[in-house]
């Protein structure tokens, strides 16, 4: 089943003096329980994609197709938690604002910090944790809300190189634990194969799409797969891409 389906879309923004096309013509989809990763030229109008997905803003023209009564939850490039609230307070935010912080959603968000090793922490500030923990607590507060598709804005581009790898298995475990259908935004190709089911490779501004990969990887973790034999070939193959080829 389409959790997501972008129909020929296009992005113009406007301003006093000129009109800036950011994409267009774009067209796309997300399956159920799909892993997909969106790469592109810096600047080609990637955030743009996962702002049009979350409604933030509307398409100048097409469609931006959610599957019925779904609900999509956005993590942010920087974890954004609160230094005045505690991780179990920060954890339940998504929920406060959205009104259903029931003892049931109260108790699901309780069960994730205890599933993914953060509930001794529960009553720590952000400041008294890792930045590998953060990024955890970030995705949590995230799943609390029970997203149907998860949007991931370069979650880890904010962390050092060994960091990185290790939350990118992190957070992937997560994910495929909870069975969720999530959409990555990166610039990292490599970041890409470790993770994805799924790479659409997006040409310069105005994007659009220029080539659709499938790693294919059978390695169980994204660190793993890093060390697959056929990883620099298509770190290749995706690098030509990238730089217009087919």
């Amino acid at each position: 089943m389409k959790v997501l389906e972008l129909k020929d879309v296009s992005k113009v923004f406007y301003s006093k003096t000129q009109e800036t096309d950011a994409v267009s013509h774009l067209t796309f989809d997300v399956n159920e329980g799909e892993f997909v990763a969106i790469i592109g030229p810096s600047g080609c109008g990637k955030t743009t994609i996962l702002s049009l997905v979350c409604k933030l803003i509307a398409p100048t023209s097409g469609q931006v197709c959610l599957a019925p009564n779904s609900h999509v939850g956005y993590m942010l490039q920087r974890d954004q938690l609160f230094e005045w609230r505690t991780i179990e307070k920060n954890v339940q935010l998504g929920l406060e604002i959205m009104h259903k912080l029931t003892p049931e959603n109260k108790e699901y968000a309780n069960s994730l910090l205890k599933k993914y090793g953060l509930w001794e922490f529960r009553k720590h500030h952000p400041s008294e944790l890792s930045g590998g923990m953060r990024q955890r607590a970030a995705l949590i507060r995230t799943l609390a809300t029970n997203p149907d598709l998860l949007l991931l804005d370069e979650p880890f581009s904010a962390l050092d190189f060994q960091t990185r790898l290790e939350v990118c298995d992190d957070v992937y475990a997560i994910i495929r634990s909870e069975k969720k259908t999530a959409l990555l935004v990166t610039h990292d190709i490599s970041e890409a194969i470790s993770l994805a089911d799924r790479i659409i490779v997006l040409t310069a501004r105005p994007a659009t799409v220029h080539a659709v990969h499938e790693p294919k990887l059978s390695a169980s973790s994204p660190l793993k797969r890093r060390e697959s034999v056929d990883f620099s070939k298509q770190f290749e193959l995706l690098h030509k891409y990238l730089h217009g080829e087919k």
